[in-house]
């Protein structure tokens, strides 16, 4: 729907938006952080984070740098409340930005909302979408902390990516840590079938304001967020109370790309490396810590991604990466979805027909009412789909490469790749892009060598 009137129109109504205040608040079970975000003359939000303590040895929450650290996460979680009305002035009352700052969040909310103005027809421009005031007076942390950091926290999701991080990555399971947000039985499963006990998984809990909700019923401006700069900065405050120096996500290389062609338009853009490298330079210069934010995964693409993920036959049945099952307790496979067509076609290479049908539950590529979707996979629509999905090469390279792979066996083509077939050229399979490796990447020579270890094993 076309909000681009509704922009102008809040913008004139609604001019300010305030960042009020944080606390933490510490009980036996958890770590408590709330947030106070206003919109005068329309409604206040009080979004909560609860981090589950467990038997875990952390610091002392009471320090100053821990109160900077829930101040930031307070900066990112105020954007899902912001975007609504798009108030043009952002006035902080509870903490202080320097003018470098300042433009830093500027850049990651204009681009981490690029999606939600695009599909809002919203035309505007990163000097002008918002302002930001602080009310408080300048407050610079001292230097940094001295404290010695080791061991791993990994993120899950559920999905193949991270199932891979987490065979591949050499860590201590004992003593490092597997990180959930919102944890469902799924990822829960995941991080216990890598070998961590329950009293080494971080359970986050994140729950938005329902007034959030209203607005989106009354038709305010909605749209997607920067989720994994919410994570960035969580994570990084929860890896310094555990003593952790790396916290080793699993965005890959593919996460780079634009949604749209000639526009830096990313659904994924808060998971490419440009974030992460911003990120990693402005945590060290303003949250003062030697904590490091890195993607393990970023020298690959998607389809070496499936590749080893082929050969991990132990989460085959139960990772999952729907957005739309996630809903549901049981979070099953949608089958109708972007996300899952892209996970059954970047998988078809190594596990058509029977393994992928039996994952799924059906043979996507049967289904005629993905037509759309499919073509938008492969660069034939007018976008790619606005999803955590893989690139045009990518997508192109693993039909082309089932294709053949059915056509060696005489086997009949599906729908979906029957249409390919009759209606666009295969790609070059011989030039094999699993052979990849993106030197791009902030892996240390230890991270590096795991990884490619693993690359050059999964083409055995």
């Amino acid at each position: 729907m076309d909000k681009s009137l509704e922009f102008e129109n809040y913008r004139k109504r609604y001019k300010e938006f305030y960042y009020n205040s944080y606390t933490i608040k510490e009980d036996k079970e958890a770590i408590n952080l709330e947030f106070e975000f206003e919109i005068p003359e329309l409604t206040k939000f009080k979004p909560n984070i609860k981090i589950l303590k467990k038997n875990f040895k952390m610091k002392d929450i009471n320090s100053k740098y821990i109160e900077n650290m829930i101040f930031h996460i307070g900066l990112i979680e105020l954007i899902s409340y912001w975007k609504s009305t798009c108030s043009p002035k952002v006035i902080i009352k509870c903490g202080y930005l320097n003018e470098e700052q300042k433009k830093w969040w500027k850049k990651l909310y204009f681009y981490g909302l690029g999606e939600l103005f695009y599909t809002n027809n919203i035309k505007t421009t990163i000097e002008n979408f918002m302002s930001i005031e602080c009310q408080k007076t300048k407050n610079e942390l001292d230097e940094n902390i001295k404290d010695e950091l080791t061991g791993y926290i990994v993120p899950i999701g559920g999905g193949k990516d991270s199932c891979v991080t987490l065979e591949t990555l050499q860590i201590d399971k004992k003593n490092d840590y597997a990180l959930i947000i919102n944890p469902k039985p799924v990822t829960l499963e995941c991080a216990k079938l890598a070998g961590f006990s329950n009293s080494n998984i971080i359970e986050i809990y994140r729950n938005i304001d329902k007034n959030i909700i209203e607005l989106n019923k009354k038709g305010y401006i909605n749209g997607h967020t920067p989720f994994s700069a919410m994570l960035a900065f969580t994570s990084y405050m929860v890896a310094y109370l555990l003593g952790k120096k790396y916290i080793a996500l699993s965005n890959e290389n593919s996460a780079n790309e634009s949604n749209v062609v000639g526009e830096k338009v990313n659904h994924q853009y808060s998971k490419s490396f440009e974030f992460e490298c911003d990120f990693q330079e402005y945590a060290k210069k303003y949250l003062k810590t030697d904590v490091k934010y890195f993607s393990f995964l970023r020298p690959l693409n998607e389809l070496q991604i499936a590749k080893i993920f082929s050969r991990k036959e132990q989460y085959h049945n139960i990772f999952k990466s729907c957005n739309i099952g996630s809903k549901n307790e049981n979070w099953k496979w949608c089958c109708n979805c972007a996300k899952c067509l892209f996970a059954y076609t970047i998988l078809s290479p190594y596990l058509y027909e029977e393994k992928l049908v039996s994952i799924f539950g059906e043979d996507m590529f049967e289904n005629k009412n993905l037509l759309k979707t499919f073509l938008e996979l492969t660069g034939n629509g007018e976008t790619k789909p606005f999803d955590c999905v893989g690139t045009y090469e990518e997508v192109n390279f693993a039909i082309s490469k089932t294709i053949k792979n059915i056509e060696t066996k005489n086997n009949q083509l599906p729908y979906l790749l029957n249409y390919y077939k009759n209606n666009y050229k295969l790609v070059n399979t011989n030039d094999d892009i699993t052979l990849r490796y993106n030197d791009n990447n902030n892996l240390n020579e230890e991270q590096n060598a795991m990884l490619r270890k693993e690359v050059f094993l999964s083409d055995k």
